[in-house]
């Protein structure tokens, strides 16, 4: 058998995508490799939102060069990145044997056939979603208490920061059925919670039985999968978030009560500029809306300080929004000037400086929010599903449906269940419990 190492940067998409390109090279003889010195291939699946991250891909690549010169060694670049700079990153690293966009690594099989018969080096990087999906093998992988499926890829929206239109295409959603088939074998190899994904994944327009399907009559047909205790939905665009989708947070069971829903900034000048297409007052009326429909629900959202332009009332406005909404998590991240994307070309660019002072400043706001709403759960008895055993004997770390980690002593026996939880103490970056009594559990309900 030959051995396979990927290493996964970015969102959760890609952790998707790399799961499902060690299922599609399975049947042509590669198993996991621990690390990329005991690998034969090695797929390197990138990111590219943050900045910069086409040289990071290049300083690996530099180190790849001299474990390929040791020993045979089959190096792959997929992903963003790869779509992004394909026929730059086979001039500049000659090392490379193959870049595989996002949209077509279901023809790495074929691939590295071609490379193995001929030699050289094989690109791809054309948009096929749609044969894309309909050539992945059935997933035959180890199973997990959570999982992720893909649902919709690429995005529409062209925000003038955003370089997921250039590197992801157009918006593409898969077939009910599909989905469907592929949640009933998550759920069967032991899956209690799944997360939906997609770029813009609010935007979900697949083809059901009878016609198209929003992504709320998506989430009603899964939440009757017998088995699936819980259901999630990430990246989400407030401009697609739909009366049918906010009231599914309200019927539906399954669907956990915490919604990512990314603003970017509380200044309208810097919403327009960002083509984002709502105002700040729309998103607080949105929010209102959806905790009206599901008052226990927890807010994450995104933000990016310093955009060209942005200046110190604009900021303040960001501030004031974080304040009127109150959000349990969120991602806070300066201003990344992308190639290609018309902010990178806008006057009025913010310096680093300021960029630094105001990203400090927010994630200090931020992080009391957080802390805050961790604080709150002290004392509760919350639903925790277990994923996977903790540092200590008989330790198992699992989430609440607030997606908060949790780590409860004499818990391992139910990794892969849901179990009560008493909450009792807080830490920075997770929660510690222990597993609440039938009188604890009465109590609190």
């Amino acid at each position: 058998m030959k051995k396979l190492f990927i290493k996964t940067y970015g969102c959760q998409m890609n952790v998707y995508d790399s799961a499902r390109m060690a299922e599609l090279l399975a049947p042509i003889g590669f198993c996991p490799a621990a690390t990329a010195d005991d690998a034969d291939m090695i797929i390197l699946n990138t990111c590219h939102i943050r900045e910069k991250a086409g040289e990071k891909i290049y300083s690996e690549l530099g180190r790849l060069k001299q474990l390929k010169e040791e020993r045979k060694l089959t190096i792959a670049v997929a992903g963003c990145v790869a779509q992004a700079e394909g026929a730059e990153i086979l001039a500049r690293a000659p090392q490379v044997d193959i870049v595989v966009g996002p949209q077509s690594y279901h023809r790495l099989p074929e691939m590295i056939a071609r490379i193995a018969r001929s030699g050289g080096q094989a690109l791809e990087t054309d948009f096929p979603a749609l044969e894309k999906f309909d050539a992945l093998p059935n997933d035959t992988s180890p199973g997990g208490a959570s999982a992720f499926l893909t649902v919709q890829e690429g995005c529409d929206k062209f925000c003038s920061f955003c370089v997921v239109p250039y590197t992801r295409g157009p918006e593409y959603s898969r077939p009910v059925w599909q989905i469907e088939e592929e949640a009933v074998r998550l759920v069967a190899r032991g899956g209690r919670e799944i997360t939906l994904l997609g770029q813009n994944v609010n935007a979900y327009c697949g083809e059901g039985p009878d016609g198209k399907w929003s992504l709320a009559k998506l989430l009603g047909r899964l939440a009757r999968i017998e088995g699936l205790a819980r259901l999630r939905y990430m990246t989400s665009h407030p401009r697609d978030m739909s009366d049918d989708l906010i009231a599914a947070h309200r019927d539906l069971a399954p669907l956990m009560p915490y919604l990512h829903l990314p603003v970017q900034s509380g200044s309208n000048e810097i919403l327009r500029a960002m083509n984002r297409g709502y105002s700040a007052d729309d998103y607080r009326r949105l929010i209102d809306r959806i905790r009206a429909a599901r008052p226990d629900i927890a807010l994450s959202s995104d933000f990016i300080v310093g955009f060209p332009g942005e200046t110190d009332r604009d900021f303040a406005a960001t501030l004031a929004l974080v304040h009127d909404v109150g959000f349990a998590q969120s991602y806070s991240f300066k201003y990344s000037r992308r190639p290609g994307t018309p902010a990178a070309a806008a006057s009025k660019q913010v310096s680093d400086d300021i960029q630094e002072e105001r990203l400090h400043h927010l994630q200090s706001v931020l992080g009391e929010q957080r802390s805050a709403f961790d604080a709150s759960s002290v004392g509760r008895v919350l639903d925790v599903l277990f994923e996977k055993a903790g540092r200590r004997a008989g330790q198992a770390i699992g989430r609440t449906p607030y997606l908060q980690a949790v780590h409860v002593e004499n818990a391992a026996p139910y990794i892969g269940e849901i179990r009560s939880v008493r909450i009792d103490q807080v830490f920075p970056n997770s929660l510690k419990g222990r597993l609440a009594s039938v009188r604890e559990k009465a109590m609190d309900h």
